[in-house]
């Protein structure tokens, strides 16, 4: 049941983008380049020429020169002329009509909204506009324009499925800033009275498209943060007084609401935490941000810094959609360290060990030379901790790290949060032990449900059937309770007890982390008869057998469980894409209460 507040916005949203839809575009706006809160292109080209970062990404371009995109970690051969409104893996092809009537969710009519989506944020245009500014050659700006102008004439203001999620209209419209910044003293003035016409439409369609209601997530908070970033960035806009007004109020009111005292993100998801410390993150380069919102942003770096590994890698619990605000290419395992980074100059603090590369990536583009040359004081170091907000406690001892995940669904309907609870990820120094199996995709109903089950996580299922009973894409119904029941550390080792409860079961694990390795001890008690257990280990490397129970992990670690097998699973590094991987299985038929233990032994 929708509230009366809701439908009367909704009714006020329809009737302004009606009158959006029968308007014309204004071509009389004015806007100086480059834009005078970010810093000059030039300098920022001078510090990058030369370097292995400018030559990655030049190498990028050229790529998108010849119609290859990168896209979630793949190429895709979009060809010379791009087919804006089509999925380059199913071919499907959608029309140019008013936005509401795309059946955006259904695959059979549209193909892969997300694959559509992503080619049309248009940041391999920025990318281009970067090897532009950084070699001084036209090839690259001259291919942007051409993409641009064929992008206006096949995705008129309004239609067609570019334009149905206000979030993927605010990535475009930050790429479109970044591109003016970049190159557009460049443009002709006929070119630049459409460009500014066609981005000056794209703030109207955000303004009266948020997601308060619909998605009032990183979706709304996307959204906000390029609303402001419009009005903040150009101010001759008519409408920027109030564009800079309502983004930045939004954007400060979801920090206040959605990033928990612990720093964690609402939405119990890793990437997503990465994802919205962006967002929040460009909202602070771009205006005076209160002190409250700089402590919640530092404190958001230092959960990111606690849980990645040694190396920087991010480790996934919960949804990754494959999505990144500023730079989406090259080794996903940079990207927190780029965030880190990035960070690490807003805050004045050094959040992790951070390279020259790193700051490339993101900072430099953002806060120019003179800011990040500053180097600020280490301030965080990795520790054993509990984030209660989070319900997640992390492990470090010497070279072993681990995340052991004792804390609820997300509020809500518990979108992006996997039925994980209890699961363990573990490195050890930069090397995966025990992984998550990931994410894949969002809408084969399949496949979804198998890359958020519980057996593709490293924890237990009972009778077959998940800790939450799935109800969509992005929701779980019948979701467990769950409590830490204790954590301590001291010099000998880190101790954590956390329970489960769900569907008249309760399961407690037991971690203890020594230097050498650690013992998991899960006991499972619930009705009488006779129940299947089900114990996962999803495991990086390729287990090799040495006894019964025992397998080698390359060369790294001994796992040892009590009647373990090897089984085929999968794996998805980032959304889209998936590989087979290897599970060690325990499966036991026993009445209840059971007791299973397991030891993971690190080599010296």
């Amino acid at each position: 049941m929708r509230s009366p507040r809701e439908i009367t916005f909704r009714l006020r949203q329809e009737a302004a983008n009606a009158l959006l839809a029968l308007s014309s575009p204004n071509k009389k706006l004015q806007a100086n380049t480059p834009l005078s809160l970010l810093p000059n292109p030039s300098s920022v080209a001078g510090t990058l020429r030369d370097t292995d970062y400018a030559r990655d990404l030049i190498g990028i371009a050229d790529q998108i020169l010849d119609g290859r995109i990168p896209i979630f970690g793949s190429m895709i051969d979009c060809g010379p002329t791009i087919a804006w409104r089509r999925d380059p893996q199913s071919g499907i092809e959608t029309p140019a009509q008013y936005f509401r009537r795309i059946p955006y969710l259904d695959p059979a009519a549209v193909g892969d909204h997300k694959l559509i989506w992503e080619v049309n944020r248009h940041q391999h245009l920025v990318a281009l506009a970067q090897a532009a500014v950084i070699t001084g050659s036209e090839v690259y700006g001259d291919h942007v324009f051409r993409q641009l102008e064929h992008w206006w004439a096949e995705n008129p203001f309004q239609r067609g499925i570019n334009w149905v999620s206000a979030l993927e209209v605010a990535f475009r419209a930050l790429s479109w800033t970044w591109i003016f910044h970049l190159i557009g003293d460049r443009m002709s003035d006929d070119f630049r009275r459409s460009f500014l016409a066609e981005l000056y439409r794209h703030g109207l369609h955000l303004e009266y498209n948020l997601s308060i209601y619909f998605s009032p997530n990183t979706h709304l908070l996307g959204e906000a943060v390029a609303l402001h970033t419009l009005g903040r960035l150009f101010p001759a806009f008519p409408r920027a007084g109030r564009w800079r007004t309502l983004g930045s109020d939004i954007v400060r009111r979801h920090m206040q609401a959605c990033v928990k005292p612990d720093g964690s993100y609402f939405e119990q998801s890793t990437y997503y935490h990465l994802y919205a410390l962006d967002m929040f993150a460009i909202h602070a380069v771009l205006e005076d941000v209160p002190a409250a919102y700089c402590e919640k942003l530092a404190r958001m770096a230092e959960f990111l810094a606690s849980i990645v590994c040694e190396a920087g890698d991010l480790p996934f619990l919960g949804d990754d959609d494959g999505g990144r605000l500023f730079s989406p290419y090259g080794p996903r395992s940079r990207f927190a360290r780029a965030t880190l980074a990035t960070a690490s100059v807003l805050a004045g603090k050094r959040f992790f060990p951070y390279t020259q590369r790193d700051i490339n990536e993101i900072a430099l583009w953002w806060m120019g030379p003179a800011r990040c040359q500053v180097s600020p004081a280490d301030s965080h170091r990795p520790r054993s901790r509990a984030f209660d907000d989070a319900g997640l406690v992390v492990m470090r001892r010497h070279r072993i790290g681990v995340l052991f995940d004792a804390g609820p669904f997300a509020s809500g309907s518990g979108g992006h949060s996997h039925s994980d609870t209890l699961s363990l990820v573990v490195s050890a120094g930069d090397r995966e032990l025990l992984v998550d199996s990931g994410t894949y995709g969002y809408m084969d109903a399949g496949w979804r449900n198998l890359f958020r089950g519980s057996a593709a996580h490293n924890t237990v299922r009972i009778d077959g059937r998940d800790q939450a009973t799935p109800a969509g894409p992005f929701r779980w119904t019948d979701e467990p309770q769950v409590k830490l029941l204790e954590f301590a550390t001291d010099a000998g080792k880190d101790r954590a007890v956390a329970t489960c409860c769900y569907q008249g079961f309760s399961h407690t694990r037991t971690v203890e982390v020594t230097d050498a390795g650690l013992s998991v001890v899960d006991q499972i008690e619930g009705p009488g008869g006779e129940h299947d257990i089900e114990q996962f280990w999803h495991v990086a490397l390729e287990p090799r057998a040495l006894a019964a129970g025992q397998w080698d992990l390359g060369g790294l670690a001994e796992l040892i469980a009590e009647g373990s097998v090897l089984e085929p699973g999968w794996r998805s590094r980032c959304f889209n894409a998936k590989q087979p991987a290897a599970v060690i299985v325990v499966r036991r038929c026993a009445t209840l209460p059971l007791t299973l233990h397991t030891r993971l032994r690190l080599n010296p």
